[in-house]
């Protein structure tokens, strides 16, 4: 299967039957990223969550008193 990398456009081929491809078919919005650019995510992602300053914003979970 070939697949083309979001960010850098690069075009590559992976295995049919994995686990990876499978979920790329069956899920037409997940996204494809090569070695090189998820490298370079995830190395800038571990130093801002290393920096401090790093947030997460999620919702807060509002407490049901019926149930």
């Amino acid at each position: 299967m070939q697949v083309k990398c979001v960010i850098c456009d690069t075009i590559e081929a992976i295995d049919d039957h994995s686990l990876q491809a499978k979920r790329l078919r069956n899920r037409r919005l997940n996204m494809y990223l090569c070695k090189s650019c998820y490298q370079r995510i995830d190395e800038r992602t571990k130093a801002r969550h290393q920096s401090g300053k790093f947030r997460l914003y999620r919702k807060k979970k509002q407490k049901n008193d019926l149930i």
